[in-house]
Parts: C-alpha cells; structure tokens; sequence
C-alpha cells in the first residue's frame, strides 16, 4: 500500500506522481486495495486490461479506477487533479483559482471546476455532535459600504443588517470541533434548531448578549455570556466566545486576503472548505492529502458544481445533490 507521509512537500508529491500510471495505481490502491470490485455487479477478482482498465468477469463491464469520483470522465492528468488537491490542503489560507492556474498550467475556468469540485469533498456532515463547553456567534460577511464611492453606499446596512451582507452561524466545542453554515437570517426562530441539532442537550453554551440567545436556558441549555457592548470579553477567566471569534479571524482573513470577494451562492462551499482546514489544524500535509484522497471517492460533475448557483439555502442544496446522487447510483447499478 501506498505510505502517504512521504509527501511532506509538493516537491516530494511531483516526484513520486510522476506518469499517469502511478496516479491510477495509488487511486485504485486507495479505492479497492488489492481486491479490485466491479462498480456494476460488486463482483471481485476483476481482470486489468491492456489499456489500464479494469474488466468484470462476471458481467463482462470494462471500467476505469476513476469512476465514481470526481475525476470520472475528466480530459485533465490525474497529477494535475493531485497537485491541486495537495496546494488546496496544504496552505492555511488556501490559494484561489488564478493561483492553481498558474501553477499547474491549465485555464482559469478550469482551475475553477476543479476548486469546487474539490471543495465538495469538504462538506460538513450533520452527526457532529457538540457537548461540553460550546461557543456560538453569528458574523456578517460583506457589505463594505466604506469602500464604495458615496453615491453607490446603500443605507443602513450598519450592525447586524443584511441588506448587503450574507450572515454566517457557527458553533465550537471548546477543544473539539467546529461547526458553521450560511443562514437566511439571525433570528432566534432561525438559529435555535440548529442549536438543538449540533448541541447535545445540557450543554454549556457561551454567546455574547444578543438577545436572540435566550431561549437557549428554555432549551435545556446552561447559558452564560460576556456583554461586548460593554467591551467585557472575559469574565471570571471562562466565560468568552473567543474559541469562535478565532474562527471567524482566520475566515475573514482567507476571504479579504486570497479569494477577495465570494459568490453569496457558493458561500457554503468556501466555509466548509476553512471548516476542514480548522479542524484538522493539527494534522500534516501528508494526513491532509490522504484524507483527501479518500474522500474523493464519490460522484461528482460539472452539473454538481453549476447546480449550486440555483438553490438559496445549504438544506435545499444537501436534498439535490442527494437526488443527484441516487440517480447515479441507479445508471450504475
């Protein structure tokens, strides 16, 4: 089997990826191991053609190691796919599509595709379970209206107005994981189920005093908050919400600093992206890179990456993409 902690560099990755048999071989070691299985029938003891295919001696289907993942039917090298997987991963602040363009000489609506395609391997799932000590708080991205010149400012989008921002909840479980998701608004009617889906009940919750948390008592919470307006972030060495302000920090960051500005429709897609890279900080490149590898054992195509522009919230996206997915799995079966 393929020892991935030998790519601790992307040097490392290029030297060993070097051909395209190499990249088909570790994807259907990763993907099958040593027992090839036929995507069709599930039948073992699959034959490996001449051409690098595989075919199934039960119902004679001739197949490739890259069906059912997200570079079927892609014209691009697998090495292409990898170094991009590998730059995507690796960097704290992630790189944008003009970046993977140069670097791995392709056009940029390409390096686009393949972005998101990526950041679809991301996706946050809805078994996290947070209890402990949780910290939640809500931020505004965009609407920079000091930007713009004075005849272009739209009025009152100050504070907590949505006018021209896109509001974003998230959640952490102090020394574990964190959890956000883009919302349509930040009211209390809004927020509490998510809460009451993430958050196992009798939790300590810890906010700042908006009033949109105070049903959390109500909801079998034990809820404690630090008054910002009063310039009060500490209280009796504990009580903060600085585990998920540290979050936010690091996102505004990526965003302003690499990716400039970010489609309001695919939002979601970049915050599970910085959500993946938060949670396994801790981890090396390496991990990163096999993880990834992994998860890209699913189908995905360019109708997935467009799809995302026609639907207003991430429950409607999930129910799509899972539509998508079933209609796959029976022109497969």
């Amino acid at each position: 089997m393929l020892d991935f902690s030998k790519f601790k560099s992307i040097k490392s990755l290029i030297n060993y990826f070097h051909d395209e048999e190499t990249c088909k071989q570790a994807l259907a070691e990763a993907r099958w191991g040593d027992d090839v299985i036929c995507p069709r029938c599930g039948k073992h003891h699959c034959t490996k053609r001449t051409d690098g295919r595989f075919r199934c001696n039960e119902c004679k289907y001739n197949f490739s190691c890259t069906i059912g993942t997200i570079f079927y039917r892609s014209k691009l090298p697998l090495q292409v796919w990898f170094i991009a997987m590998y730059l995507i991963s690796s960097h704290k602040k992630s790189v944008s599509s003009l970046q993977i363009m140069r670097d791995c000489e392709v056009t940029q609506k390409t390096a686009w595709f393949m972005e998101n395609k990526i950041r679809s391997l991301y996706e946050q799932t809805d078994a996290v379970a947070l209890s402990g000590k949780v910290e939640m708080d809500e931020m505004y991205l965009g609407g920079r209206e000091t930007n713009k010149h004075k005849s272009k400012r739209t009025e009152g989008t100050q504070g907590r107005s949505t006018k021209t921002k896109t509001p974003i909840f998230g959640m952490v479980q102090r020394d574990g994981k964190t959890v956000a998701m883009k919302v349509e608004d930040t009211k209390g009617a809004t927020l509490m189920p998510i809460v009451s889906q993430f958050v196992e009940e009798g939790s300590t919750t810890y906010t700042d005093e908006v009033n949109i948390y105070c049903k959390l008592t109500e909801n079998g919470y034990d809820h404690l908050f630090v008054n910002h307006g009063k310039r009060e972030y500490v209280r009796a060495n504990d009580i903060h919400t600085n585990s998920i302000e540290g979050f936010w920090a690091h996102f505004k960051r990526v965003i302003f600093s690499t990716y400039h500005s970010v489609s309001k429709d695919y939002l979601q897609r970049y915050i599970d992206e910085q959500l993946y890279r938060w949670n396994t900080r801790e981890q090396d490149a390496s991990w990163r890179f096999e993880d990834m590898l992994k998860r890209c054992l699913k189908p995905c195509d360019y109708a997935d990456v467009l799809s995302l522009s026609s639907v207003v919230n991430v429950v409607e996206w999930k129910r799509v993409k899972a539509e998508k997915y079933r209609i796959y799995a029976q022109r497969v079966a």
